[in-house]
């Protein structure tokens, strides 16, 4: 709840600042605050919900899954990564010269949650290779120190060129 202080208050009818415009805004902001009124806000600044979400978050990922073999959900995109995570999950995938394609969650935030609710999965990045999640950069840094990663880049008919 929005409160003024007593001293504003007081200020304005003391000073006959309380008739004028500000004056009158200022006790009728505390006035309309405190009844619980203003519900007569402008539709621009009401938020803004997409109704059935959530049934076509989870299509673009099962769609971005089918038809890229080495998929990064990710913070920024690959040439401006948003958080240190992102940019090593790209550094190993691009140690590799792996061609991969990639979704910045931080422009939707329905992808985002979306994203880690498809995999029970509470981080980002998150890597898929074939369907299926690797994990997010901290596994991404074990299965490439273990020579797990390049294996799995390398596997099936569409095996990505690993170095």
């Amino acid at each position: 709840m929005l409160r003024f202080s007593k001293q504003a208050l007081e200020h304005a009818r003391r000073t006959g600042c309380a008739g004028s415009v500000v004056g009158r805004s200022l006790v009728g902001l505390q006035r309309s605050f405190a009844v619980g009124g203003g519900n007569d806000i402008h539709d621009d600044f009401k938020p803004q919900y997409k109704q059935g979400a959530t049934a076509s978050v989870e299509e673009t990922i099962r769609e971005d899954l089918n038809n890229n073999r080495v998929m990064l959900y990710m913070k920024g995109d690959p040439s401006a990564p948003m958080c240190g995570f992102s940019n090593m999950a790209c550094q190993i995938l691009n140690a590799y010269g792996v061609q991969f394609a990639s979704r910045n969650v931080l422009e939707d935030p329905e992808l985002r949650e979306g994203i880690k609710k498809f995999a029970s999965w509470p981080t980002i990045p998150q890597l898929y290779i074939k369907g299926e999640l690797v994990g997010g950069s901290d596994i991404m840094m074990q299965l490439h120190q273990s020579g797990d990663l390049k294996s799995l880049l390398a596997e099936g008919p569409e095996a990505v060129d690993a170095k």
